[in-house]
């Protein structure tokens, strides 16, 4: 049973079948823009760990410079050293599995990248997921699904196709119930949606038959299909809110990107709007 109240603030129970986060299978086969090589590469286009199958570039992103801070958030000043591609751990470090260093391929190996023709770049950090089994789920504290990958500066655009340049991104306290929001994925391409709920805690499922408990995510109408993991989540007028990470037939579940900027200590736009 799920409390009428927690710490003052009241809950409520959201119906949303079974969320899944998982790579692509052969309904979502086929020539598509977003399953090709690009380089430079946009956000929308796939990309994957060398032995997943394959998900979605969000964006560039590069190390939050000297004088940057995560709380409160604070932009820094300098040159960023490196430059980065972001989307899910289980896209790019294979849920938890991968090392440090291996290699990312664009496209995805589902879309036909292999090594060393397709090598985008190297997984450089991410996030670890704790699952059950072995961790019971009352005792998870996930947050965010999340990685990024080093790659050259010039092969990766910080340009979302059929989005285009993110203007800024949203504290997730400015994200409430009812904002209409938009996507470009490697599967379902464009799609809009709308945040239905804010703070949610959500089951998600991951390959094997692992299970992941998420606390303080967002929820929004069906706008995704598998293959579209990572995929940036904007505002209409191109304001980032967060990172899609798994779905259900009625559902999506996004990260805030104000928390994968805390975690992953990177800048994902100049604004914060």
């Amino acid at each position: 049973m799920v409390p009428k109240e927690i710490d003052g603030v009241p809950t409520d129970v959201l119906a949303i079948g079974y969320p899944y986060a998982g790579g692509c299978d052969a309904s979502e086969a086929g020539i598509q823009t977003l399953a090709k090589k690009a380089r430079p590469a946009k956000g929308g286009y796939s990309v994957g760990h060398y032995q997943i199958t394959a998900g979605t570039i969000a964006t560039g992103v590069y190390d939050i410079l000297p004088g940057g801070t995560v709380s409160p958030p604070a932009h820094g000043i300098g040159i960023p050293p490196r430059s980065y591609i972001l989307s899910n751990n289980h896209v790019l470090a294979n849920s938890n599995d991968a090392s440090i260093g291996d290699p990312i391929l664009q496209p995805g190996p589902y879309d036909g990248g292999t090594v060393p023709a397709d090598v985008i770049g190297n997984l450089s950090r991410f996030i670890p997921i704790t699952f059950e089994p072995p961790t019971p789920r009352a005792q998870h504290n996930n947050l965010i699904d999340a990685a990024v990958a080093e790659v050259p500066f010039h092969d990766i655009d910080r340009e979302v196709y059929w989005i285009g340049d993110i203007r800024g991104w949203r504290r997730k306290s400015k994200v409430v119930v009812g904002n209409v929001i938009k996507k470009t994925g490697r599967t379902t391409n464009f799609t809009v949606g709308r945040i239905t709920a804010i703070n949610a805690t959500v089951d998600v499922g991951y390959e094997g038959g692992k299970v992941a408990r998420f606390k303080n995510q967002f929820i929004s109408t069906a706008l995704s299909a598998g293959g579209d993991s990572g995929s940036l989540v904007t505002t209409l007028d191109n304001i980032a809110v967060g990172l899609l990470f798994a779905g259900s037939d009625t559902a999506t579940i996004i990260n805030p990107i104000e928390t994968v900027r805390s975690l992953l200590k990177v800048e994902v736009a100049e604004q914060i709007l």
